[in-house]
């Protein structure tokens, strides 16, 4: 199967970390954000892929070619940013015509769940999350397990159900002529060119969409939503070793290169490949390659590949009814 893998954001929220990384590849939970992605649809199923790149996209491209050599990829450069809708179109010529399905993934979103059972079904299909407020989303509308009704970022929603960027077509023909007229006829939401438009007039076209509950979502947009997808993650899966007059408060990721002593690790902390830590104390956090941390306590915190990070540790004897400051 094909997917088409859009990552072209400029990823602003998450600066100063993607003014010298795109979002896709920062760590969480002991690899990037796009290789959570690509690890679990390759092994569902998928067996080429489109990736859109845009800002940063050189360093997307080296990425995949060291981490993916045998899966075969296409990259497509977007070079104006103007939505989901338009990305898609821009791989149009890599949407199947030959009667096999297509599955579109944004690459800036974990998920939890069984796209096996995705796809293997015989209609389209697309990825729901319940959230408490879904305006700033694609809305679902639905009966019977099927899609009715997909409004962009409405201002009162109906429905509390998400479009949660994972999208399986059994039409992909349709969906190429419905992105070609939203393009010719300059239809846009917001000032940009929605997919989630295209989508409706595949339904008003009689294309049925099922929908498929995720089990997790894992919004990756900003620092808290990145440490608590990290804290999601590790509380899933963590990985941790014997460390030198070091303590580990469950759950860890600690990379095989990472150099830790005299430390307190965790709970939920992520210390990337080759990175230096030394008396110090991190929790809730995430460190990126290379780092060096030294004599700090950091929590809710995210330091980047090859940052250095040092403080200072005090030694003092306070008598009764004394105040000290040491910031």
């Amino acid at each position: 199967m094909h997917a088409i893998i859009p990552v072209a954001g400029f990823g602003t929220r998450l600066r100063p970390h993607t003014f010298s990384l795109p979002k896709v590849l920062l760590n969480v939970a002991g690899k990037p954000i796009l290789a959570h992605i690509l690890d679990q649809i390759i092994a569902d199923g998928v067996t080429s892929a489109t990736v859109i790149v845009g800002y940063l996209g050189d360093a997307v491209r080296e990425f995949m070619h060291e981490r993916y050599p045998k899966l075969p990829v296409r990259f497509i450069e977007q070079t104006e940013l103007l939505g989901l809708g338009h990305a898609i179109w821009m791989a149009r010529e890599d949407i199947p015509s030959d009667g096999s399905p297509l599955f579109i993934v944004l690459g800036d979103t974990i998920f939890d769940v069984d796209l096996k059972t995705v796809f293997q079904k015989k209609s389209s299909a697309l990825g729901v999350f319940h959230v408490d407020d879904p305006r700033r989303f694609g809305v679902v509308e639905s009966e019977g397990g099927y899609a009715t009704k997909l409004v962009e970022k409405p201002e009162h929603p109906k429905s509390n159900w998400m479009i949660a960027g994972l999208y399986y077509f059994q039409n992909p023909p349709l969906l190429r002529e419905c992105l070609e007229e939203l393009v010719a006829s300059d239809k846009r939401t917001k000032n940009e060119y929605q997919l989630t438009d295209a989508l409706q007039t595949m339904i008003e076209r009689g294309e049925k969409f099922a929908t498929f509950p995720l089990q997790g979502w894992y919004d990756c947009g900003k620092p808290e939503t990145l440490l608590s997808t990290n804290r999601a993650l590790l509380d899933k899966k963590s990985q941790s070793r014997q460390l030198v007059r070091t303590v580990i408060h469950e759950p860890v990721f600690i990379a095989e290169t990472a150099d830790v002593e005299d430390s307190i690790l965790g709970p939920y902390t992520t210390i990337g490949s080759g990175t230096r830590v030394r008396n110090t104390i991190i929790r809730n956090s995430i460190v990126g390659d290379g780092a060096h941390v030294e004599n700090i306590v950091l929590a809710a915190s995210i330091v980047g590949n090859n940052a250095r990070v040092q403080g200072s540790l005090h030694q003092v004897n306070v008598g009764d009814s004394s105040e000290v400051n040491l910031g």
